[in-house]
């Protein structure tokens, strides 16, 4: 299994990473869009071509300086994710993932028809029995192949972009050439306006979403500060000159209303154009030219959507499984597979101009992002942000980068819009749903924010502390209720927090009687509990002493100690620190309830106290090996860290020598080598009961005895609480186990 530091190989060379980024662009976009766009916009075709182009460029040039200051796996996901923080990384991660996967299944679909023109195919296709659409089949198999050329890895991906672009270019220079000679401005169609030339626009940018793919796989190139500026800006500027040579000749070289009789047919417009101005080997090689474009552009956007969830993987936005590298290939082939399936899926789901413009919409959400996570890195002066490409004219291009990329989505189906709209709004409910408490990295931005919080607006320090990740901070939950021990189980908690570098989280269960509503007893609060805020005053107070962050929550529930369960699970605690109460909860030896034990299991580690003082001086760990003594071996070790503890460990055994050999080098797993080895034989709890005479803390692992055993035989754990003098830790690991285990395990 790989981990989140697993990196991919540098098999792209600079003509490669160009390729990638023009494969992607020179697609469906110009082979099966110009027409569309003549017909919505008259010769101002060319110009939503180029402003298209233009806002392409700007974002160019961000995505320029950001990857040559950060070449990772992700591209614009992980920009985003760096400057902005998971929840805008959340946002751009799934944007450009599916954005991704919508456009390549665009792009397949126009591959589907470019093969269904070049075999004549008029009907369906027989697949044994069943009757399938020809482009739609054809789409679906393409794409299955250009997956399976992905994933066996970047260098043979990079080869055939190679080819496939050198060819597609070649083929457009002579289409350009020659119909430049046929060029008449008289045929040039009448425009239809700044608004149908805008809403061309938004149609078309599908035609643009290549060139920040470069960045997603900066990793893989060679030389990344030289060759990746060049490839990102080349590739917009190359393929910008190209769309706009191509609209020229397709508006220009035939006559007035040529290209809407080939609309109004079902004709591919630039083939028809290709027959008449080059004969029927121009339209051949239309068709081939057709061909190959989607094809690059389907296999380049498989390449790079696969690069970002991986990146999401890495940063725990999906889960790390998904970074597993093939062994063979070098490639995040799960991630590949996923995202072939859904590619698969639009395929068969989609059709072509809701598949372009949901490409569209998506990618200039990122790319708005994108601008203004470079204006964050720039402001907050990050100390690692050392690009050696800098945009030029800072603040003037992102900003206006960010601005034309927004403005643009209000020009496009409002339909697909509000589609969007649903996808972002998925990717904002994912983070705080899941990604939120498994992710770790806070983002510059919150940093920046938190960092001045005394001279921030108190909506910006609330809002950034509202969606900050919590995923790499362990939690420690203390439910409170009695102010004698409170002092002392914060003090544990801080420590365990303070090891982990994570946050106490105090917890006041209020216990209502069951005639009483929740509802009227929280508006009467003070009718239940005298003082009900003192409790959770003082352990902020002394949480913030032991320079430890600390969260207060009251709970008003029905149940007392069963609530405890619920709220470790409802606020996800790692560790649940609490006190042993006179009755051991009605389970013996364990943290749990015997109705509890019957229905639930463990959601966290616990630390069950009974407080007589807290003092960490000399601590005893009684072992026989079992995962109970290992967790609170561990938990002698964050003390022994926080306050320079004495450790000894103690193992009953029939043989003194067998034992010694035992204990000392299980001491050296568990890292306490430096511990006091004491090994002695006879009756386990009375030689527990006999060494915690020199201890002033005894932690012991919780029993692994079943409920039955428990209920008739009763605890050792709780026999030896109730002779020691000193406080006593009853530590038990987070786990699962079959109601026949519960029941009758020893």
């Amino acid at each position: 299994m790989s981990t989140g530091d697993e990196e991919l190989a540098k098999d792209l060379g600079p003509l490669a990473a160009l390729t990638i980024g023009v494969g992607t662009m020179i697609g469906a976009g110009i082979f099966v869009l110009p027409g569309n766009a003549i017909e919505q916009a008259g010769w101002f075709a060319v110009v939503s071509f180029l402003l298209g182009g233009g806002i392409a460029l700007l974002t160019a040039l961000s995505a320029s300086e950001l990857g040559t200051a950060m070449p990772r796996s992700g591209g614009a996901y992980f920009y985003v994710n760096r400057a902005l923080g998971p929840l805008f990384g959340s946002i751009a991660g799934w944007a450009n993932w599916l954005g991704l996967a919508f456009a390549s299944a665009f792009y397949m679909v126009g591959f589907g028809e470019y093969i269904r023109v070049i075999f004549g195919l008029t009907g369906p296709l027989m697949v044994g029995p069943i009757a399938l659409p020809a482009v739609k089949t054809i789409a679906f198999l393409g794409g299955a192949l250009f997956v399976a050329v992905n994933y066996i890895g970047a260098k043979e991906t990079g080869r055939l972009q190679n080819i496939i672009v050198i060819l597609l270019v070649a083929i457009l220079a002579v289409f350009t050439v020659v119909g430049a000679l046929r060029a008449d401005p008289a045929n040039l169609p009448p425009s239809k306006g700044f608004g149908p030339m805008m809403t061309t626009t938004g149609l078309i940018f599908v035609s643009y979403l290549g060139f920040v793919q470069i960045t997603s796989v900066a990793e893989e190139i060679q030389e990344p500060g030289k060759n990746l500026p060049r490839a990102v800006i080349g590739s917009v500027l190359l393929v910008s000159v190209i769309y706009a040579l191509v609209l020229i000749v397709m508006a220009a070289a035939v006559e007035q209303g040529f290209i809407a009789e080939q609309q109004v047919a079902g004709n591919i417009a630039v083939v028809e154009v290709g027959r008449l101005i080059l004969g029927p080997a121009g339209a051949i090689a239309l068709l081939i030219g057709g061909l190959l474009a989607t094809a690059s552009s389907a296999n380049a956007s498989i390449l790079a959507s696969s690069r970002i969830n991986f990146a999401m993987g890495r940063d725990r936005i999906l889960t790390p499984t998904i970074n597993e590298v093939h062994p063979r290939f070098g490639t995040p082939y799960r991630a590949i597979a996923i995202t072939g399936a859904l590619i698969l899926g639009f395929i068969v789901a989609g059709n072509v101009e809701l598949l372009a413009t949901l490409g569209s919409v998506l990618h200039l959400v990122i790319y708005g992002l994108l601008n203004i996570a470079l204006i964050v890195m720039r402001e907050a002066n990050v100390a690692d942000y050392d690009p050696s490409f800098t945009v030029p004219l800072y603040p003037f291009t992102p900003i206006l980068g960010a601005l034309t990329s927004f403005a643009l989505i209000a020009f496009i189906n409002p339909t697909v819009v509000l589609i969007c709209g649903g996808l972002v709004a998925a990717a904002i409910v994912w983070y705080l749903g899941y990604a939120r408490t498994r992710t770790e990295a806070m983002g510059e931005l919150s940093e920046f924010i938190l960092s001045r919080s005394e001279s921030m607006p108190d909506a910006a320090v609330s809002t950034a502390e509202s969606v900050r990740p919590d995923g790499g901070r362990h939690r420690v939950m203390v439910p409170l209720a009695n102010p004698q021990h409170e002092e002392n189980l914060i003090t544990l908690a801080s420590a365990v927090a303070k090891h982990h570098g994570g946050i106490v989280d105090a917890v006041h269960i209020v216990t209502v009687p069951d005639q009483t509503s929740l509802e009227y007893a929280a508006d009467h609060i003070g009718d239940h509990e005298e003082d009900y805020d003192a409790l959770l005053d003082g352990a902020r107070e002394h949480a913030e002493a032991l320079g430890v962050d600390i969260e207060t929550h009251t709970i008003l529930s029905h149940r007392g100690f069963e609530e405890i369960f619920d709220a470790a699970r409802s606020h996800e605690a790692d560790t649940v620190v609490m006190g042993w109460g006179p009755d051991a909860h009605g389970s013996p030896g364990r943290a749990e309830s015997a109705f509890g034990e019957m229905t639930t299991e463990l959601p966290a580690d616990f630390l069950v106290v009974k407080d007589r003082g807290f003092d960490p001086e000399r601590v005893l760990v009684p072992t026989r090996g079992g995962a109970g003594s290992a967790y609170a071996a561990d938990v002698a070790s964050v003390l022994q860290e926080e306050y320079g503890s004495e450790i000894t460990l103690l193992h009953v055994a029939d043989s003194e020598s067998t034992g010694e050999e035992f204990l000392t080098e299980w001491a050296e797993e568990r890292g306490l080598s430096d511990a006091t080895i004491r090994v002695e034989s006879g009756d386990t709890k009375e030689e527990i009961v006999r060494a915690a005479e020199d201890a002033s803390l005894v932690i012991i692992g919780a029993s692994e005895q079943g409920l039955l055993v428990r209920l008739f035989r009763g605890s050792p754990a709780q026999q030896i609480v109730e002779e020691v003098d000193s406080s006593v830790i009853l530590a038990e690991k987070s786990h699962g186990r079959s109601l026949l285990d519960r029941l009758l395990s020893r």
